[in-house]
């Protein structure tokens, strides 16, 4: 294998976000905010791995301020490849240094951060719904939490909802709980990204759609601004916010089968006039797959990590910072 490392930085002072030298550029040195933007591990994670686990070794300054190198990066998307077969963090030192292939899945610490949640939920305990939610997300990024821990942990809720007297109360305190979690995110990231932004809207009748607000969350830290409308609007006014807005696409979303008006009007009115990406994501996408296959330009997907996967693919990240 290869040493990619870069050859040993002179000292000096450099703040961690800052612009680097030319020289160091050349020597393949990054500051921790730009090995962030390159990975899509925030800052706050990556010191955590290092701190906790030992997991990155960034070369340091006599101030103190860490710096990356290729070989970190490359470390960096190792570890994301375990994360996303649902392995502990705890266990990846071990399968890194090991060369361990990354074919299988590990035990991972889902069932226990899951059952977890269920029990705040089962109590209404928001402070320890926060507190179990924080430790994750401070070790794991957002696409494998969303994977392993969100989407899991609301699939068993809606099962355990059904027909459960108390039901409504639970349901509503997660959709507060998590559009206020996810919806802090999605307006500080906003803060730090300029250009059009990607616009969302809810299609169903439910307000505080939790898919709605994933696909947000998972696009805004992907440095893509974001405009997220929560509430249904009506028909023609939906292309007036895309008028308005100039969106780099639009992703509609809902867990609910679409009515006649939105299948027959609403959608192809926006499809023929839409000059962007258009999406529907989330169960109506299955629901309606055959009825709308004539609306070609149309993407249709299942979940908020699909329709990630569908922008990503298509490069409408690249130009969001």
């Amino acid at each position: 294998m290869h040493d990619h490392s870069p050859q040993p930085l002179p000292e000096g002072p450099l703040a961690e976000d800052a612009a680097l030298t030319p020289e160091q550029q050349a020597e393949g040195w990054l500051p921790i905010r730009e090995v962030a933007r390159q990975t899509g591990v925030n800052p706050v994670t990556l010191r955590a791995w290092e701190r906790r686990y030992g997991l990155i070794v960034p070369q340091r300054t006599s101030k103190g301020h860490r710096l990356y190198g290729q070989a970190h990066v490359e470390r960096i998307q190792a570890i994301l490849t375990w994360l996303n077969r649902g392995v502990a963090v705890s266990q990846i030192r071990d399968l890194l240094d090991h060369d361990a292939p990354p074919a299988g899945s590990a035990d991972g610490p889902w069932d226990a951060l899951r059952g977890e949640l269920l029990e705040a939920v089962a109590t209404l305990a928001e402070r320890r719904l926060d507190d179990a939610y924080n430790r994750a997300l401070a070790l794991y990024p957002p696409q494998p939490l969303c994977r392993h821990l969100l989407l899991p942990l609301l699939a068993e809720l809606e099962q355990r909802w059904q027909g459960q007297f108390g039901a409504a109360l639970e349901r509503v305190f997660v959709r507060s709980w998590l559009r206020s979690r996810l919806g802090a995110r999605v307006y500080h990231n906003n803060r730090q990204l300029q250009g059009a932004p990607l616009l969302l809207a809810n299609l169903s009748e439910l307000p505080m759609e939790p898919g709605l607000w994933l696909c947000a969350w998972l696009l805004s830290d992907s440095q893509c601004p974001v405009e997220v409308l929560d509430w249904t609007v009506p028909a023609g006014e939906l292309s007036l916010a895309v008028e308005r807005l100039q969106p780099r696409a639009v992703l509609l979303y809902s867990s609910q089968a679409l009515d006649s008006q939105q299948l027959r009007r609403q959608l192809p009115r926006l499809h023929a006039g839409c000059g962007v990406p258009l999406l529907l994501a989330g169960p109506a996408a299955q629901i309606h797959r055959d009825e709308l296959a004539a609306l070609e330009r149309l993407a249709l997907v299942d979940s908020p990590l699909d329709a990630h996967h569908y922008l990503h693919q298509r490069g409408l990240f690249a130009a969001a910072s």
